[in-house]
């Protein structure tokens, strides 16, 4: 499909979106314990991209939105309830793995600390182990030298990384790609690098012509940034905030930061597909306990898909 071709769908398919999608009530702000999405069904997948906010405890104190401890069930609470096939999470530390383990239990896990091993955040992927097999993966560090453990060369001082996974699904024998990511919060050259470093992963013998999923904190604005442009404007990518055929909420900014989300603010957490995987739901997930607490400063983005 060409660029042009691409474009003129998006826009034809976002322009009907925006027509059409009305938004249930239960989609707004509130302690609802509905799914949004929850498990999926038949040949569908649920997907998930999640900022969870690393665990600061010795910078908070009780009562503190940011307080792991009290955010903790929270979290629980939410994928318990949502049950991604597919969660791709940033800002994972080595201590919040453990909430993870307890709200799927049938899932499993793959990637390690971006300084190796068990130190510093982990952009991981966890996947349902009873639809989902894995038959490769690997972790690399968005830097002239991918495969040097804490490595940062593009202008950003923050260690950033990929994770990625060769998928079969158990039920239908398809195979599938699905890439997590943490892009740098400062450096708009190292966002851009870093979109192009997917691009090229995604012309790797092993994975190309696959269904690909990409799930990740992009620290850049849909539609208005370098790296959006890379990936998906001039890229091999679909949005599926676009490309999906019924949006479930708003479009809530998704780094509201403990605060109520506002819609229409920056879309920095993104799913995008590769052409042929089609977005059936998406939402952004702002919900929050009875007390108005948020489990993260980040609202996780969720979409059913079908593969081809």
């Amino acid at each position: 499909m060409t660029t042009l071709m691409r474009r003129t769908l998006l826009t034809t398919a976002t322009a009907a979106g925006l027509a059409a999608v009305a938004v249930p009530a239960e989609a707004a702000p509130s302690g609802s314990g509905k799914a949004l999405i929850g498990k999926a069904r038949k040949d569908q997948l649920h997907v998930m991209t999640f900022n969870i906010r690393m665990d600061n405890s010795s910078n908070t104190q009780s009562g503190d939105a940011d307080h792991w401890p009290e955010r903790r069930p929270l979290l629980v609470e939410l994928l318990e309830r949502e049950q991604p096939t597919l969660l791709g999470v940033q800002e994972a530390k080595f201590s919040q793995l453990g909430a993870l383990e307890e709200a799927l239990p049938k899932h499993r896990m793959i990637g390690y600390g971006r300084q190796g091993g068990s130190r510093d955040e982990y952009s991981a992927i966890l996947y349902d182990a009873t639809r989902l097999e894995v038959l490769a993966w690997d972790q690399f560090w968005l830097s002239d030298t991918p495969d040097v453990i804490g490595s940062a060369t593009w202008g950003n001082t923050v260690t950033r990384i990929v994770t990625w996974a060769h998928l079969r699904d158990l039920r239908s024998g398809t195979e599938l790609v699905h890439v997590n990511t943490h892009f740098d919060h400062r450096s708009e050259e190292a966002r851009i690098r870093s979109g192009e470093a997917i691009s090229a992963l995604l012309e790797d013998e092993e994975l190309a012509g696959l269904p690909l999923i990409l799930t990740g904190d992009f620290n850049s604005p849909a539609q208005d940034s370098g790296a959006y442009t890379t990936l998906v404007t001039d890229g091999p990518l679909l949005d599926t905030w676009d490309s999906a055929e019924e949006r479930l909420t708003p479009a809530w900014g998704t780094f509201p930061g403990y605060e109520d989300p506002v819609e229409g603010n920056d879309r920095i957490d993104w799913i995008c597909t590769s052409d042929g995987v089609r977005a059936l739901r998406t939402a952004i997930n702002v919900w929050r306990d009875a007390d108005g607490r948020y489990p993260s400063d980040h609202a996780p983005v969720q979409t059913l898909i079908a593969l081809p």
